[in-house]
């Protein structure tokens, strides 16, 4: 995926030959947490659906890449928070060994589309050992589409333009889209009604901390 910083992009990926991704609701939190873990070090998460066998991400990237050392350390700091929410014991000893296992240079940078391939490769190898499965689990790879005219013609020069101009309405074509995938599935009658996309959020029926709501109401032309 050829991402680049201070733009959108609308993201999504299935199961191979539309295999189940997830099978419980213990699934969909735990994706939900390798999201904020992997995701957010490069930016903001703007709206999101999960379905049973894909899912859809509407994100802001600020940066392509960072240090491994910023993205370990985000990445334990989520870890210790999931943790701490299931009250499991031994916490500090799994973090540790976790450590133990980077052989990399903490020093060196990984890239957005290297976070995401960690994403799904981890949440793989738990599905893998729940379920007695072996193999991959998702398409080869993540699709991307980014959404807004960031240059302009002016004469014989190009320019630099908003890229969060509201005549553009990208942003909430895709977001209405990503909404309403459970919808049009016939999973539930309203979009709110389904728990594991951002549609409560955008409602006020939940106050998660895995969006930048405030970016994503900007996009729809609406602030609270």
């Amino acid at each position: 995926m050829d991402f680049y910083p201070t733009q959108l992009f609308h993201i999504y990926n299935q199961g191979n030959n539309r295999e189940t991704l997830f099978y419980d609701d213990h699934n969909f939190h735990y994706f939900l947490w390798k999201m904020k873990g992997h995701l957010l070090p490069f930016g903001d998460l703007v709206a999101y659906c999960l379905m049973s066998n894909h899912f859809h991400w509407l994100f802001y990237v600020r940066d392509i890449e960072i240090t491994r050392k910023d993205y370990w350390k985000h990445l334990d700091d989520i870890e210790i928070k999931r943790r701490t929410a299931k009250r499991e014991t031994n916490i500090w000893a799994s973090i540790q060994s976790r450590k133990r296992k980077r052989v990399a240079d903490p020093y060196e940078y990984i890239t957005l589309n290297s976070a995401i391939g960690d994403l799904q490769r981890g949440y793989t190898r738990a599905l893998n050992k729940e379920r007695g499965r072996t193999g991959s689990l998702f398409r080869h790879r993540c699709k991307a589409k980014d959404g807004w005219y960031h240059l302009e013609k002016k004469g014989m020069k190009l320019r630099e333009v908003d890229k969060f101009n509201r005549n553009n309405n990208y942003a909430k074509v895709c977001i209405n889209y990503i909404h309403q995938n459970p919808e049009v599935a016939n999973l539930v009658i309203r979009a709110t009604d389904y728990k594991y996309s951002s549609a409560r959020d955008y409602a006020g029926l939940r106050q998660g901390t895995l969006l930048n709501l405030e970016m994503g109401r900007k996009l729809l032309g609406f602030e609270p």
